[in-house]
């Protein structure tokens, strides 16, 4: 794609208050919408939001491969500072600005603009639509408080790396938050919630502390041996797999940390994750979000299999994310679903370690979420059976990955 238009706005209901951003994408001609972004932030400032829609923007126009992006906003602020006419001085700002440079940097050309709010409509009413959620969010928070479900045990200090989970009831989609931030994990070593109060930025310029997701894949399946397509169909673990979730599981409550825990609805991870419940001495609720790839006619298949069955079309949903498994899901429907449950997950659990029990397409392209990269990551990273993986998201943006396929304690 040579040439996209981006449009972003961000507001904040108090200046600071309640804020949200959104994000729109359109084709060169402004005539068919390509993508949309929208994020309820927390309490922030206008400026934050506005940048945060700015980036979100970027983001989008580079997974959809654009060469050539227009940039077009009712902040003067922002398309003065990010054009060079103005210097960035507030601090907050500054890992902002930084972060969209370098998003800048990987187009061939970037141009910005000033266009008055009117002609802002669509990122206006995606912002407003985000900054909507924050009474949705409130509700869910206090009602799970109420219930005594929003906290889980105490965070422990171990010697290792940390592990973070959230906590998702079995009964559907309840959600929890916390109302203390978890140890973090800082070179493989817990520390205490005392000593990172306030941690200073690292070389990313990611600022706050991060909502951290522990990513592990559920144990083994008679589908998995045979090197099957699993989707929506639901193998129990094999007597292997349970140990692999037990030894996950003991290693998870050695190192403490855990707040949270939720999973897929396939059989396969809630036995996972219920192993680690019990473990944890945590709830565990199911996400529906978090499901495998529905791989439609393909279910149960070798690869050589689903190619010789249908070798052109086999061929063309391994080099696009947007085409569908026939009868199926697209890898771009899985991220959908799945971008979905990391902003609520970040939004409900801030600053806290979550367990995520969930599958190899969901958690890679959690992956590719906290990496910022396009969807080669999808065909050529490798997870195994039972593995960790370590994402983080932080409240002003940022994200890193700090683990990626641990099978150490099997």
């Amino acid at each position: 794609m040579d040439m996209v238009i981006v449009e972003a706005d961000g507001g904040s209901r108090g200046n600071p208050g309640p804020a949200g951003y959104g994000a729109v994408v359109w084709d060169a001609d402004r005539a068919r919408v390509l993508a949309e972004r929208k994020e309820f932030l927390g309490v922030a400032t206008n400026n934050v939001a506005e940048y945060r829609g700015l980036i979100a923007g970027l983001e989008a126009a580079a997974e959809l491969g654009a060469r050539e992006v227009s940039v077009r906003m009712d902040s003067k602020l922002v398309v003065e500072q990010m054009s060079g006419r103005w210097k960035v001085k507030h601090e907050a700002m500054i890992p902002l600005a930084d972060r969209a440079r370098r998003l800048v940097a990987g187009f061939e050309r970037v141009s910005f603009a000033w266009i008055p709010r009117k002609e802002n409509s669509h990122a206006d009413r995606l912002a407003n639509e985000a900054m909507d959620d924050a009474d949705t969010v409130a509700e869910v928070r206090t009602a799970l408080r109420e219930s005594g479900q929003a906290l889980g045990r105490p965070a422990e200090l171990g010697s290792g790396a940390s592990n973070s989970t959230a906590a998702e009831r079995d009964s559907g989609s309840d959600r929890g938050t916390l109302g203390q931030v978890a140890a973090a994990v800082a070179g493989g070593v817990v520390d205490s919630p005392a000593s990172a109060a306030t941690p200073a930025p690292g070389w990313t310029g990611a600022l706050g502390r991060p909502t951290r997701l522990l990513l592990l894949r559920h144990g083994q399946t008679e589908l998995s041996v045979e090197r099957r397509y699993s989707g929506r169909g639901n193998p129990p673990l094999t007597e292997l797999g349970r140990q692999q979730a037990a030894n996950a599981a003991a290693m998870l409550a050695r190192k403490g940390g855990i707040e949270a825990i939720v999973c897929s609805p396939l059989g396969r991870a809630r036995e996972t994750a219920e192993a680690a419940g019990k473990a944890l001495g945590l709830p565990v609720r199911v996400l529906e979000g978090l499901t495998e790839t529905d791989f439609g006619a393909w279910e149960g298949k070798t690869f050589l299999e689903a190619r010789e069955q249908d070798p052109e079309l086999h061929e063309q949903w391994l080099g696009d994310p947007s085409t569908p498994a026939p009868g199926g899901e697209s890898f771009d429907q899985v991220r959908e679903r799945v971008e979905s449950v990391r902003r609520d997950l970040v939004a409900l659990y801030p600053g806290a370690n979550v367990l995520v029990v969930s599958h190899v397409t969901p958690i890679k392209t959690l992956l590719q979420l906290a990496l910022g990269v396009g969807p080669s990551l999808l065909y050529r990273l490798h997870l195994d059976l039972a593995s960790l993986s370590i994402a983080e998201f932080y409240p002003d943006g940022g994200s890193s990955v700090r683990l990626v396929n641990d099978t150490s304690y099997l």
